[in-house]
This record gives structure tokens, sequence and C-alpha cells, in this order.
């Protein structure tokens, strides 16, 4: 047993604690949970805990459902929110085959084995999560427009604003699992909020995204509020995105900085920012994965719809920030895009097999955008070689059906999976009625 699982099992001796929730995603980024006895912990970290795969989405078939999930004790961290009674901790597992085998149905090894990938190239890949949400004042009701806590706007500082002690609360908690805060603050939608995670290695985003997803909901509970991550809930406000800023390193030095070049930007930058451009459409069903996520992106503001990239413009695809002199391990780019209802260990995976593309096939950086995007004509854009990212959720599939690089990344098994969930999801939505449908034809035809 290695040093770190002995040192979860005698923090849990030590601590008194009674349950030990093992934690792993669904192919669509669905937390899921079983809770074990401290007895049960030594025996899990040698061998895993058998559970039935074809009970979850896009795991496995009836006929070959035996899995294991093992945790992995790196992620230990107690549940702060479960003050009362025993102790809770969690832990994020790797999901086994009977045979010990990693699965190839795990997003979590998804994006092992691409960061895999990128450290046979000599880097390592982090990330900087901005993650926006909105809070409402109760459980969304069917049929009924939900409610938002506030009215307030960007940057507002409210008197006795619920959103102040909401974000308070849900960051001492993140701090308390050891998931570092940068910044915080209220976002441009009534009720909207963002909070920012601090750079880290990808897998530790991932893992913190999840453990993000779940504490914003249980704070928001436990103050008679309703959390949610789903990217455009009202057509006249904001969507809800995850802005991420992305570097490479190589050992202690960033990849991305080269002082002189233009931007302070290496070839390897420019390169990784030319196959995010390049391969965008394909990996946009990923990164927004829900019908609901294409009402954000065509909703203009500072959410992309068009594929480009510029020094500083929020209006781009990717931003790469203001340079800080003496400071170039801060070089970085921003993609834009994404949302925070994807599966990010999925997301962050394609985001890295696009950049490496680029890099390892040498290809070159396009002229960036320096005006306002949303503000050129659709004829200015396309003048400009600026191509848009898929319209719908049945358009971002059929792209994504004909990539190689998408396949190749997520593995035949979650491919196959995800595209054929998604399919289900755009039929399924394309057979409603809508209230917009029965306000505008009804009265007329």
């Amino acid at each position: 047993m290695d040093k770190q699982a002995e040192f979860v099992l005698r923090t849990i001796e030590e601590r008194d604690i009674r349950f030990v929730r093992l934690w792993f995603t669904d192919v669509l980024g669905t937390l899921k949970s079983v809770a074990i006895a401290p007895a049960e912990l030594e025996g899990a970290f040698a061998e895993g805990i058998g559970f039935d795969g074809s009970a979850i989405e896009g795991f496995a078939r009836v006929a070959e459902s035996d899995m294991l999930a093992k945790p992995d004790p790196a992620t230990f961290a107690l549940l702060p929110w479960r003050s009362e009674g025993p102790g809770v901790a969690r832990m994020f597992c790797d999901i086994l085959t009977p045979d010990g085998a990693a699965s190839y149905a795990d997003p979590r090894y998804v994006l092992k084995r691409t960061l895999t990938k990128a450290a046979n190239l000599g880097f390592n890949f982090y990330t900087h999560p901005e993650v926006e949400f909105y809070l409402f004042k109760e459980s969304p009701v069917a049929g009924q427009v939900p409610i938002p806590v506030d009215q307030y706007g960007y940057f507002d500082n409210a008197p006795n604003g619920v959103g102040h002690d909401f974000r308070r609360q849900a960051i001492m908690m993140l701090e308390a699992m050891g998931i570092s805060v940068e910044y915080s603050h209220h976002e441009g939608g009534p009720g909207q909020q963002e909070i920012d995670l601090r750079y880290a290695d990808a897998l530790t985003t991932a893992d913190n995204l999840m453990t993000f997803r779940l504490v914003m909901q249980e704070v928001a509970l436990e103050q008679g509020l309703f959390a949610s991550f789903m990217p455009k809930p009202f057509r006249d406000h904001p969507g809800s995105g995850m802005h991420t800023h992305l570097s490479l390193f190589e050992g202690d030095r960033n990849a991305f900085f080269e002082a002189g070049a233009e931007y302070q930007l290496s070839k390897v930058a420019r390169s990784f920012i030319a196959g995010l451009l390049a391969h965008a459409p394909e990996i946009t069903a990923v990164t927004n994965q829900w019908v609901n996520s294409y009402k954000r992106l065509a909703g203009g503001a500072e959410a992309p719809s068009w594929i480009c990239w510029g020094h500083n413009n929020r209006s781009a695809l990717i931003r790469v920030p203001m340079y800080k002199p003496a400071k170039g391990n801060s070089t970085r780019i921003e993609f834009r895009s994404m949302d925070s209802a994807c599966n990010p260990y999925l997301a962050l995976a394609l985001l890295l097999a696009a950049g490496l593309k680029g890099i390892e096939e040498g290809y070159e950086l396009p002229d960036g955008a320096e005006d306002d995007v949303w503000g050129l004509s659709e004829s200015e854009r396309k003048a400009m070689g600026m191509k848009p990212l898929p319209a719908s959720l049945d358009q971002a599939i059929e792209i994504m059906e004909r990539s190689e690089l998408v396949a190749e990344t997520l593995g035949e098994h979650v491919f196959d999976f995800f595209l054929r969930n998604k399919q289900a999801e755009w039929e399924d939505f394309r057979r409603q009625v809508t209230q917009w449908e029965l306000d505008r034809y009804l009265p007329r035809l």
C-alpha cells in the first residue's frame, strides 16, 4: 500500500470518519456515489469496490456489467457540510474492469490517457476555470419561470446581498476541501454568480469542478435556494459559461511563453491555438453538450459563436490575455465557448488533444481578430476568414461524428455512446411544442 493510502486510513481513524463516499461520473458527467464503511477501505484500495456497470449511463452492456471503482487516495477530502453526526469523507475513483484494467468507459481515464500523451511529448497541462451559474429563490417547478435571488448585475456590491452570503459560505466549504478560489463576484444576469478556481493540473481541475457543482448545490439548499448550471435559463439575460484558461508547461517552464515574440506567445502556443481553432467545431458537442447550450452561444455579448482568436478580445472564441511583464509563467490562452454544465473530463481531454494536434502537425495560426466580432456583419466575418461554431446540438453531433480526433481521444466506447445519447436528446427536443410556438402561431394559424 502506498503512503497516500496509508495517510488516508490513518486520518479516517484519527478523525473518526464513519462513512467514505466513492465518487465517479458517467459519460454525461453526472456525479455517482457509493458509501462504504472505513473497514472496507483497505480492500477498496487494493482491489476496488464492485458495482453494476450496466446501470450507469454509457458504462457497460448487461452481459459485461461487472465493474470496479478503485478510490484515488490523492483525492481524499472531508465533506464540510456534514458537520453534525459522524464524519464523512470522499474520494474520486478510477473505474476498472474485473481483470483490473482501466475501463474505456471512464471519463476520468479518457482525460488521464490524453494527459499521458501530453507527458510523452514533454508537456504538463494546466487549467483555470471561471465558473458561472444562477441562484434561484426555490427549486424549479415545471411550467413556471424561475425566480432569481436578486436583480443585481456585473460586480454589483449589493447591501445585505444574498449572493455575498452564499459565495462566502461556498468558498469556505471549497477551501475546507483543499480547493483554492481566486476570485468571486456577481455576474451580469440577475442572481448570476461567478467563482474562479485557481490554476491546477487538468485532472485536479476536473475533479474540483465535479466537487464545485455539488458544493454550490449543497450550500444553496442549506440557504433555502437553488443553484443551477443550466447554460441559458433566461432568454434576455446572459448564459452561464465557463471561460477556461489553458497553458502547457515543460517542467517549471511555461511552454507558451517566448520573450520578445508577438504577445510573448511561443511557437508552441501559436500552434496550440491553431489546433483549437481548426478542431473547435468537432469538439463543440462535448464542450457544449446540451440542447440549451446553443441558446447561450447564439445570445451574443461575451458568448462566442465564430471561430477566431484575438489579443485581449472578449468577443473571440480564444482570447490571449494581456501579457504581464516579468511574469512569463502566467502566459496563457482563454477558451471561451465551454459552458459550466459540460463533462469536464471529456471537455478538457478534447481541448488538450486539439491543441496537441496543432503542435504535432505544425498548424499555422491565422491572423487575430481585433474588432468586436459581434459588431461585424456576417459577410464581414466571412471575408475575414471566420467560420461559425455549430449553431445547434444537431449540427455539433453531425460534425463530431466525422471527427477522427474526437473518436481517437474519447475512444470507441465513449464516442459511440455519447453520440447516440446526444442524437436521442436532439430527436426528443425536435418533437417538443414550445410556448413560443403556441404564442406565435396558435392565434393566427
